[in-house]
């Protein structure tokens, strides 16, 4: 109990009171306990898209992060050449911020930015890729953006799993005559399980409180679960909203991290067990 006790420390003045107290602030009034805000919330008009734009975000972007960062992270175990600099400019997004990649993004999809900008010089006409009036571009803006900032986080995981995985098993499989897919299915894959597990939480819990990047190319139009948190506290000065916003978001994340460890659980092991 000494050995955890910091941790539990810190989980608890950090996770477990925070988080009680926000189940108090959206559940209790002026007049003791109250489920005034949840349903104010449930009719708050910009709920149900923020959940269907963060929803289908996720659903889309996690599949494409973990396929570029998968591959890229296996182009560099064969060890290329200037795979270090390879490396460091595909890792370079992790040093920007949210706020700063979606003004980055903001100068290319915006109506007199750099891709209109383009598509003039070989006379096309420009396209409103941020309006309200077009939600398919303005979502696959969002999940451009996201895509370039975030998958670096990814392939830095990857491959530090690659490295703990010796060569040894990869040489004896094409020894008896493996081919490349097969010892990527049955040799590589199982052995990186637990940094695919890793990456997969984080990215799922980050995608869900994806914000900052959202807000720099389409503003309210393109809503998200964060976003109204921040919406219902600095806009319309409602914490108690708020705070039911960030629960709902907190639970998602819960359900869907136990979700990871049971899907991606190794059950070889148990069976061998």
């Amino acid at each position: 109990m000494l050995l955890i006790a910091p941790s539990l420390l810190f989980l608890t003045v950090l996770f477990a009171w925070p988080m009680v107290v926000g189940v108090a602030q959206a559940f209790t009034g002026d007049q003791g306990p109250t489920l005034a805000y949840v349903r104010r919330l449930l009719d708050d008009p910009y709920l149900w898209p923020a959940v269907r734009n963060t929803v289908l975000l996720i659903v889309v972007l996690i599949p494409l992060q973990f396929a570029f960062a998968l591959a890229m992270a296996l182009l560099l175990r064969a060890r290329p050449k200037l795979a270090g600099l390879y490396f460091y400019i595909w890792v370079l997004p992790l040093a920007i911020s949210d706020l700063a990649a979606g003004l980055v993004w903001l100068s290319i999809f915006t109506d007199h930015g750099y891709l209109n900008s383009a598509l003039h010089s070989f006379g096309v006409d420009g396209y409103a890729w941020l309006s309200y009036e077009n939600p398919t571009t303005m979502f696959l803006a969002v999940l451009v953006a996201e895509l370039w900032r975030a998958t670096s986080l990814v392939l830095v995981i990857i491959v530090a799993g690659l490295q703990g995985i010796p060569n040894d098993y990869d040489e004896a499989a094409s020894v008896f005559g493996a081919t490349y897919w097969q010892r990527l299915r049955w040799v590589i894959l199982p052995q990186l399980r637990p940094s695919l597990q890793v990456a997969m939480i984080l990215r799922t819990i980050l995608a869900l409180q994806t914000f900052a990047v959202a807000q720099a190319l389409a503003g309210r139009d393109f809503p998200l679960l964060v976003g109204e948190t921040y919406h219902w506290y600095h806009t319309l000065q409602n914490p108690n909203v708020a705070t039911a916003v960030a629960l709902v978001v907190l639970a998602v994340s819960m359900v869907t991290a136990i979700a990871y460890l049971h899907l991606l659980r190794d059950r070889t092991a148990e069976v061998t067990r």
